[in-house]
């Protein structure tokens, strides 16, 4: 339980950095900061007020916000932001996002000090300066009414090892340790149609539980739609590779990597949209609750992953908010920017309507993805 709360904590002081970071270069560059709030209004409760800024605390859990003072690009009184120049509210705009890379830059130094998770294939690393630290083998899908099921191994599991149950063996018949994916296959068909004793982990605590193994008339009858074998799981392997001087270089070629595969997901979404795939489109994007459900099922695999998590969706933050989508800060400085290219500034009026149409947008788009997000994992 401590690791989710963990996560949680973790992921609001992503939405803090964030805005901390338009906060701070406003505040330095003479545009007052009128309110910093969590989460979205309405209003819940003013917590402070200190030179000027309320500090407020909001109803909505969908990010956060920072209220500049004359936020309009027609309002030229001091200290607003319209009176600012393009560079100064270019700086303003991507503060959050440096502040998000940086973030994900130290917490992926970090994880590859103490611990890194490797989560794709290929994952980025110096293989002159990493180590396998810690490796084992995590139940992926369990089969209903399996061997596996009926001892209550359920997915997220470590499996530990499998021994043969034989009558009057005694203590000397010694437990089969699984470190690898392949150890569970090949000791499971090993022992086909045998009683076994499997031991396994589950919320933090040792298991033990006797079942016996499908045979190989049984496992083999069995559909190709669902999972099959002789336990009734698929197996995964959860690693972790340590780094010691290259630890900064492999937190920089993830950041590239896994840029690399957001826009690869953003592509295959958009992809998948227009050719009316809504379900596979569907699949690249998650919102508030499919990130709880992630960081809750996380919890079992320790701080490493929930950390590795974090990152990545900070790094997620930057990506998303550099781009020109509505209501977000790449989509504000996009309107900025073309309205001082076609040298036609945007009256109050027009860029309140332009950016008010696009957090409704934004809003029901995230309304929509938790509809997805609780078909999804729950």
């Amino acid at each position: 339980m401590w690791l989710l709360i963990l996560g949680l904590i973790l992921f609001i002081g992503l939405v803090l950095v964030h805005e901390w970071g338009h906060f701070i270069v406003a505040r330095r560059n003479g545009v007052e900061v009128e309110e910093f709030g969590l989460f979205f209004p309405p209003r819940a409760k003013v917590l402070t007020k200190k030179n000027g800024t309320e500090y407020t605390l909001n109803w909505l859990p969908l990010g956060g916000f920072v209220k500049l003072k004359g936020e309009n690009d027609a309002d030229r009184r001091p200290g607003t932001f319209g009176s600012a120049t393009t560079w100064i509210k270019t700086k303003i705009m991507m503060a959050g996002v440096a502040m998000n890379l940086l973030a994900a830059f130290v917490m992926l130094t970090i994880l590859a000090l103490v611990g890194m998770p490797k989560l794709i294939d290929n994952q980025f690393t110096v293989a002159s300066d990493t180590t396998n630290v810690k490796q084992r083998v995590i139940a992926a899908q369990v089969e209903s009414n399996s061997p596996a099921d009926k001892i209550g191994l359920t997915p997220g599991n470590t499996i530990m090892s499998i021994t043969p149950v034989v009558v009057g063996a005694g203590p000397d018949v010694a437990p089969s340790y699984i470190t690898e994916a392949a150890d569970l296959s090949s000791l499971t068909r090993k022992y086909a149609g045998k009683k076994v004793e499997v031991v396994y982990v589950a919320n933090g605590k040792e298991k033990v539980g006797v079942t016996t193994l499908r045979d190989q008339t049984a496992a083999k009858s069995k559909g190709t739609g669902s999972p099959k074998g002789f336990l009734g799981v698929v197996p995964t392997e959860y690693a972790l590779q340590r780094s010691t001087w290259s630890a900064p270089i492999v937190a920089a070629g993830l950041i590239k990597q896994f840029t690399v595969l957001t826009f690869q997901g953003l592509g295959t979404a958009i992809n998948s949209l227009f050719h009316g795939d809504t379900h596979k489109a569907s699949e690249q994007v998650s919102g508030p609750i499919g990130v709880f459900a992630i960081l809750k099922e996380g919890t079992l695999l320790g701080y490493q992953f929930i950390l590795m998590i974090i990152a990545i969706i900070s790094l997620s933050l930057a990506i998303m908010n550099a781009l020109p989508i509505p209501a977000l800060d790449g989509g504000r400085l996009f309107v900025l920017l073309v309205s001082r290219a076609t040298k036609k500034p945007l009256t109050k009026e027009v860029e309140e309507a332009i950016h008010g149409a696009g957090f409704l947008f934004l809003i029901g788009l995230i309304i929509l993805i938790s509809i997805v997000d609780v078909k999804r994992f729950f």
